[in-house]
C-alpha cells in the first residue's frame, strides 16, 4: 500500500473535492470559497480524504471531514481531523466548532461536546455552514482550546 501524503487544497482539487464531499451527503455550499482551509489526504494522486477549518475570528468551523468507502475505519479521518485541531492550536483560537447529522458520536474522542447553537460564537454563526448548509436539526460541537496546550502528535502510514 502506497504512502498517504497530505496537502492544502489547490483550486484545480474543486472537481475531486465536490465528488467525495457528494458521495459523503456532505454541503458544498461555501466550500470553494475556503479552499485555501482544506486538508486534503492523497494516495498514488487519488484523492482519499479532506477535512477543512474555516476561521472566523478567534474560532475554527471544523467540516467536510470526509473519506472514500475504501478507507472507512483505518484512522485516516481521525489523522486528518487532529491535523486540523493541531493547526488550530498553532493559530492559538480560542476553540473549533461543528455541526453535524450523523458524526455526533465521533467527535467527543477529540475533546468535543454538545452545545447548543445559541452558544456558537457569533462569528461562527455568520458562516454558510451555519446559515444554510446544515440544517437546523444539525448538532453543535465545541471543542475549548483555551485550556487545552499540548499538541497531540498523530501519523498514518
Amino acid at each position: 500500500m502506497s504512502t498517504i501524503t497530505f496537502r492544502t487544497a489547490q483550486p484545480t482539487d474543486w472537481p475531486a473535492i465536490a465528488s467525495l464531499l457528494s458521495a459523503a451527503k456532505l454541503p458544498l455550499d461555501g466550500v470553494q470559497d475556503h479552499l485555501s482551509e482544506f486538508v486534503l489526504a492523497i494516495r498514488a494522486d487519488e484523492l482519499i480524504g479532506t477535512a477543512a477549518l474555516e476561521k472566523y475570528g478567534d474560532y475554527g468551523l471544523l467540516r467536510s471531514v470526509a473519506v472514500i468507502a475504501s478507507e472507512h475505519g483505518r484512522g485516516l479521518g481521525a489523522a486528518l481531523t487532529q491535523q486540523l485541531i493541531d493547526q488550530a492550536r498553532r493559530d492559538q483560537l480560542s476553540g473549533i466548532v461543528l455541526l453535524t447529522t450523523t458524526a455526533y458520536d465521533y467527535f467527543p474522542r477529540f475533546g468535543f461536546a454538545r452545545i447548543d447553537r445559541a452558544d456558537v460564537p457569533t462569528t461562527v454563526q455568520a458562516s454558510i455552514e451555519f446559515q444554510s448548509a446544515c440544517p437546523q436539526s444539525a448538532v453543535a460541537m465545541l471543542l475549548d482550546l483555551s485550556t487545552q496546550k499540548q499538541p497531540h502528535a498523530s501519523s498514518i502510514a
